[in-house]
């Protein structure tokens, strides 16, 4: 059976995915990087993980599967740090589920 995790990024950033076995697509645009999105999606992935770089690109194409069980696209750190997306995509989760900022809110 093929691999269901997927990693799309520059390669300085995602190539020690395949070290760990892990299929790594390298893209640096946005544009091929949703078609490469799409394609994985048909072929079964079901964990796509992406530098946030591309992620913040690739909006139309996340928007497109967020709604749907699979596949789960995750943003993760470049190799030049984090933007801070990720955690970005985790508070609004949070606050669409239980309608309040508990994470993140003043006052703790």
């Amino acid at each position: 059976m093929a691999n269901t995790i997927g990693v799309i990024g520059d390669r300085d950033s995602v190539l020690l995915f395949k070290a760990v076995g892990l299929d790594v697509f390298f893209e640096t645009e946005g544009e091929k990087a949703q078609r490469t999105i799409r394609r994985l999606v048909r072929e079964g992935y079901r964990v796509i993980f992406m530098t946030e770089e591309l992620y913040t690109q690739c909006g139309e194409a996340v928007a497109q599967f967020k709604s749907e069980a699979f596949p789960a696209i995750i943003p993760i750190p470049g190799n030049k740090g984090t933007r801070g997306v990720g955690m970005q995509d985790i508070k609004k989760n949070v606050e669409k589920a239980i309608g309040a900022d508990i994470l993140f809110s003043e006052g703790r």
